[in-house]
């Protein structure tokens, strides 16, 4: 690692971060850089293709969310599997488990305060642990500390929780009535009930610039110890109001990705399944490995020749990304 402060390496003129990032001072954790590809969306490529059924996503809303984001308009709600009541989550999970599924990602729209309601199906939860054996991340919104202890209760492997910087990204894009410091007492509620939590950091939300960043990953490192960290982009989305929006830069991501690199040195850290597609992928995956990032979510070619080339070990699996930080306990 270098002798630099994220605040420094944050501040530094994009001449002298790509200086940086150039001089190899930045580096995963482990020799093995690793490639999630859930199968919440197909991946195929010259190295790895993905299974249709080890790792679906699924939301207790339906297509709905109050808040109707700018960005997304319940738009990435319509690709994930609908049970919209307990009884509907344990149908629709026995009938993926019997077709392959090896575990669950449950998330759904929010209600009008930021949180997604999760209360009435902790119970389910409990059963997809106990009776199936099933692995199951929860995305969870805004969270209160007695909703926490009960995902805690139910046996969840890991909370993924989306953390805002900005009250003007969470006005303007989020159409949300909440404080930057909700998230950080969400965070401090995941905390204490003691789950296993990946927060995730969007990059460019706020109209495809940088803002509040820095200051997200300075609400998780004051508030929780995370087990991983997840570097997600704005990409535009037809059908939204964002859909002819500028997304963000290769190098910006990569800044932000870098800077969570020098602040959790410990923690591992991934270039997330929700950014930019098109003929910047390939730069903002490469650029993303060469900050630090230990994976990266359906990769492209490139970052993948980047690994090999580089004398990486890469490994696959079909897992959702935030199942990182259970690989990182086998040894590489």
């Amino acid at each position: 690692m270098p002798s630099l402060t994220p605040q420094a390496l944050w501040n530094l003129k994009e001449t002298e971060f790509l200086a940086l990032l150039n001089s190899g001072t930045l580096k995963p954790q482990s020799n093995t850089i690793r490639f999630y590809t859930p199968s919440f969306s197909y991946y195929r490529s010259r190295y790895f293709c993905s299974s249709n059924e080890n790792f679906p996503t699924i939301s207790v809303t339906g297509s709905y969310c109050a808040l109707n984001c700018r960005h997304c308009g319940g738009k990435v709600l319509e690709t994930m599997n609908r049970a919209i009541s307990p009884k509907e989550l344990l149908e629709l999970v026995l009938k993926l488990k019997a077709s392959g599924a090896k575990g669950v990602l449950v998330s759904g729209g929010c209600i009008p305060d930021g949180s997604v309601p999760l209360d009435e199906f902790t119970p389910a939860l409990g059963r997809l642990k106990r009776e199936l054996g099933l692995t199951v991340f929860v995305h969870t919104g805004i969270i209160k500390s007695k909703t926490a202890f009960t995902i805690k209760d139910a046996g969840v492997d890991a909370v993924l929780i989306d953390v805002i910087g900005s009250e003007d990204t969470i006005r303007n894009a989020l159409n949300l009535r909440v404080g930057v410091q909700d998230y950080a007492m969400s965070l401090k509620a995941l905390s204490e009930a003691k789950l296993d939590t990946v927060p995730h950091v969007i990059v460019g939300l706020n109209e495809g610039i940088l803002d509040g960043e820095y200051k997200a990953l300075q609400i998780i490192q004051q508030n929780i110890k995370p087990s991983a960290i997840v570097i997600i982009a704005f990409m535009p989305i037809q059908g939204t109001e964002m859909a002819k929006t500028i997304p963000p830069k290769a190098i910006d991501i990569a800044r932000v990705t870098a800077t969570a690199r020098l602040m959790f040195p410990q923690t591992p850290v991934v270039l997330g399944c929700m950014r930019p597609k098109g003929k910047n992928r390939a730069e903002i995956d490469t650029l993303a490995l060469r900050a630090g990032a230990d994976a990266v979510a359906f990769p492209s070619d490139e970052a993948i020749e980047y690994a090999k080339s580089n004398e990486y070990s890469t490994a696959f699996s079909p897992f959702c990304c935030a199942q990182i930080f259970r690989d990182f306990l086998v040894k590489s």
